[in-house]
């Protein structure tokens, strides 16, 4: 695998090794030894997650609060996708700060969101179907997130602002200006 370090220090771009051939392709999506040995990380992933959306469904900025804390290895299987990690770890010299990543069922990357990281994602395909690993199980009472539309944040998520489409949970979430960080 070949891992792409990004702007902000911890969040990195997987690309799987692809072998291709007139039948198709075959990779390992997901190889706990090499993921350990290509980015130095330790991680036991315990929960999968999956979620179909259409075009224009903005989902984030979400993230669970210590101790339930998640790390995030992330993929997308049909479509494309913009995956966003914005740095939420007080005293960062990246705090508030985004890192973007498209996603496709064609590039087969992968995205890893580690501890102290808030996460989202636009839809830029009809449709897609999105994949994610977690390292620490849901916890509905950890859950929280910032506005997706935060303008100290400023995330282009390359919708227009019409075509966006929003959970109601996700249309009420706090600035970032006011967001007191669990992280440090």
């Amino acid at each position: 695998m070949n891992v792409i370090q990004t702007d902000i220090e911890g969040v990195l771009v997987i690309e799987p090794r692809i072998f291709n051939d007139a039948r198709g392709y075959f990779f390992e999506s997901f190889n706990a030894n090499d993921f350990a040995s290509a980015t130095g990380l330790d991680i036991r992933f315990v929960q999968d997650n999956e979620s179909m959306s259409s075009y224009g469904v903005v989902r984030g900025l979400h993230f669970q609060k210590p101790p339930f804390a998640q790390s995030k290895l992330v993929r997308v299987v049909e479509g494309r996708v913009l995956d966003v990690a914005v740095d939420i770890r007080r005293g960062s010299p990246t705090y508030g700060r985004h890192v973007a990543c498209e996603l496709t069922a064609d590039n087969h990357r992968q995205f890893f969101i580690p501890h102290g990281f808030a996460h989202g994602f636009s839809v830029l395909s009809a449709r897609a179907v999105f994949q994610y690993k977690c390292d620490q199980f849901y916890h509905p009472e950890a859950e929280d997130a910032i506005a997706w539309d935060d303008p100290d944040i400023a995330i282009d998520w390359h919708i227009p602002p019409q075509d966006v489409l929003l959970s109601p949970k996700d249309t009420h979430h706090q600035p970032f200006r006011d967001f007191e960080s669990p992280f440090s």
